[in-house]
Formats: C-alpha cells, sequence, structure tokens
C-alpha cells in the first residue's frame, strides 16, 4: 500500500470532530488547514463534521467537493454510556449511510470520530486515523488542573473510558501521530499497526519574522481551556507580578477572575477574542512570545505559529517535549531563569543567523512535507 503514489488518490472522506471554521483552535487548524491543502493538491474532500455551538460554514464548501453537518447527541444519555462521551455524542446513523455512498478512503479526526472504525461494513475500506493527542492521557492531565469538582469527576471518568475504548485502534490500516511522543506510544501500545509521523497542519507558508523590537511580551492561548488560564495566571503570579515589562495575554473567552487579576495590574493587558487579523498583528510585533504549558501533551499547534511569525521564543519543557522545535526557542523553566531571559530579550534583535536556523528546523513541519507523508499512508 505505501508503495503506491498518492495521485492515484482523486478523494476522501474526512471526519471532524467539530465544524473546523473558523480554525481558531488547535484541532480544528489541523483539520482545516488540511482540508485546504488537500484541495490545492486537486484531491476531492467529502466533509463529515459534527456541529454543536458552531453554525454551518459556507467557507468549507469552497475547499469541498461535499460537507455534511451531523447534530452531536449532548446530554445525560451520552455520558452514562460506557462509550466515552467524546466519541458516543459522535454517533450518527446518516453519517454511517453516506460513507456507505461512495469507496474512498475514510480519514477519522481523532479519537472523537472513531464509532464506525470497527462497523463490519467498513471492513474492507481504507481506514486512517488521525491521532491529535494520546486521549486518556489528555483527560487525565485535564482532571489534575480542573479545580471545579463535577468537571473533575467528569475528565477522570473519561479518561478511563478513553483508555477501554482506545483499542478500536487496532481497526485501523494506519495511524497518524501529531508528535515524537504520541508516536513512541502508539508503536509501543499497538505494534501491529503503523502509525507515522505526520506534524499538523497549518496557515503558514513562510516564515515572516518581523525586524526591530517589540515592546511587550505575548501569551496567547483559549482561554476557556483551563491548562491556557492557569498558564495566564502562573505568568502573573509568578513572573510578572515583580517584573515590570509590559504582558499582552490575549485568547479566547477568558474566565472572569482572570479578568480581575489583569485588572489590578497596570502594565498587564487582557484582550478578549481578538480576530485572526489582531492575533497575527499581536504576535509579529511582541518582542517576546511566552508560551507555558503544564501538560506535554500532542504538539502545540500556536508553538508553529509562533515559530513563523514572531521574534523570540520563550518556552518551558513541556511546550516542546516529543519535538525537534526546541531548538528554535528559549528554553526555561526556573522562575528566576524566566525572568531574566525576558529581561535579556528586551535588549536583542533577532539576528539573520537565527531566522535561518529557524526556517531550517521548520522544513519539517511545512504543509508540503505533512502531505507528502501522509499521502503514503493513505494511496
Amino acid at each position: 500500500m505505501l508503495l503506491r503514489h498518492y495521485w492515484m488518490i482523486k478523494a476522501i472522506n474526512i471526519i471532524a470532530f467539530d465544524v473546523p471554521y473558523p480554525a481558531n483552535y488547535g484541532g480544528v487548524i489541523d483539520v482545516f488547514y488540511k482540508i485546504k491543502y488537500l484541495h490545492q493538491k486537486g484531491i476531492k474532500v467529502h466533509l463529515h463534521c459534527f456541529e454543536y455551538g458552531r453554525e454551518e460554514q459556507p467557507e468549507l464548501n469552497k475547499y469541498c467537493e461535499s460537507v455534511n453537518y451531523y447534530k452531536r447527541k449532548t446530554g445525560v444519555g451520552a455520558q452514562l454510556s460506557k462509550i466515552p462521551y467524546i466519541v458516543k455524542s459522535r454517533t450518527s446513523k446518516r453519517l454511517k449511510a453516506n460513507l456507505l455512498q461512495n469507496d474512498f478512503p475514510i480519514l477519522f479526526e481523532g479519537l472523537h470520530s472513531c464509532f464506525l472504525l470497527s462497523d463490519v461494513a467498513f471492513k474492507d475500506r481504507l481506514k486512517v486515523v488521525r491521532n491529535h493527542n494520546i486521549e486518556h492521557d489528555y483527560y487525565e492531565k485535564l482532571a489534575v488542573v480542573e479545580k471545579n469538582t463535577i468537571k473533575r469527576a467528569y475528565y477522570k471518568s473519561e479518561a478511563k473510558k478513553l483508555k477501554l475504548f482506545e483499542p478500536i485502534l487496532k481497526n485501523a490500516d494506519f495511524c497518524l501521530a501529531i508528535s515524537n511522543t504520541d508516536l513512541n506510544y502508539f508503536n509501543r501500545t499497538y505494534p501491529e499497526n503503523e502509525t507515522l509521523l505526520i506534524t499538523p497542519f497549518h496557515q503558514n507558508n513562510k516564515i515572516k519574522v518581523k525586524e526591530g523590537k517589540g515592546d511587550y511580551v505575548l501569551y496567547h492561548g483559549n482561554l476557556s481551556v483551563a491548562e491556557n488560564a492557569n498558564a495566564a495566571f502562573f505568568m502573573i503570579n509568578n513572573v510578572f507580578s515583580d517584573l515590570t515589562i509590559p504582558l499582552v495575554i490575549a485568547g479566547l473567552n477568558p474566565p472572569k477572575t482572570l479578568e480581575e487579576l489583569v485588572a489590578k495590574h497596570s502594565h498587564i493587558q487582557l484582550i478578549k477574542n481578538p480576530t485572526d487579523e489582531k492575533m497575527e498583528g499581536l504576535i509579529n510585533n511582541a518582542q517576546l512570545n511566552f508560551l507555558y504549558t503544564a501538560q506535554a501533551t500532542g504538539l502545540k499547534l500556536k508553538l508553529l505559529n509562533v515559530l513563523y511569525n514572531g521574534r523570540f521564543c520563550l518556552v518551558n519543557t513541556n511546550m516542546v517535549l516529543g519535538t525537534s522545535l526546541a531548538e528554535a526557542c528559549i528554553v526555561k523553566d526556573e522562575v528566576e531563569e524566566i525572568k531574566l531571559t525576558i529581561k535579556s530579550c528586551f535588549d536583542k534583535e533577532l539576528n539573520k543567523i537565527d531566522v535561518e536556523k529557524r526556517r531550517e528546523i521548520l522544513k519539517r513541519y511545512s504543509n508540503e512535507f505533512s502531505f507528502q507523508e501522509m499521502m503514503k499512508a493513505i494511496s
């Protein structure tokens, strides 16, 4: 199968866990720009996506041969099932019927969308699973940082269900891991499967680092996610409480407690729900992009975006674990080292040697490289 050429693939079904537009958070960024790149390469995409909170998006019609929307089955019934909620709520008889209308390969985006993976109706179809995370590990870590008792109980329960459900991956012809850490896990856990490393698709085609210097540090992320909000709290309370260099925090739906904390510091600014254009400008104009995470899961797409568009990039070890991106960043974990690094970066300009080094590292993370690797699996 691996020896066939990608141009033999004329069309593909993609089952997405969410409506992949607007592409404003990690998982859907990979899905949307994958669809866009496949379209660019002349491959017809039949998109099947689960809808919950996002409306139908005409933008997707530009890149897809067909777009099918399915209501996600939220509610108590899905939560009480032995099947993980993120899977049970994404079941659809209409999806199965639509998939049986053609014989194209099926790309399941995330364990979320894998309910039909073991269905005998698809035993002779080429089935590929894109793993965005080691999902049970991700949910276990969400439980650790979650302060709400009910949510924490849900995350723990979901983690157990996901671990039991995960062996459904044995029904896939190929799995696509997003980081080296995940690749090693899936190779070790499912040695009978073939798993390939396919880094995320994204919006960047070339490095666009702005010359000169900026006058603020930027942290950004989906602030409705506890992991990202906690990172913002950490920065304010441990780094910028006595460091007067301006800090900008930007992202989706910040909690009220974060807004209240930011209001106590005149040198810290919170930008809620910035547009894509606004976010791009913030990254581009910052002197330093500071990315911090307590969870070493998957590959953080915002890190790739910063490396393509920002000046200096300061991260902790968890942010680059399982990737080859540490060489393109400044990696610090101790608070005092972080403070010293921030201060020193404000006296520097990113030089051409640094940019060229970054360009070389990022070749392995380009959409074209990911496309070629993915086509080896689905051709």
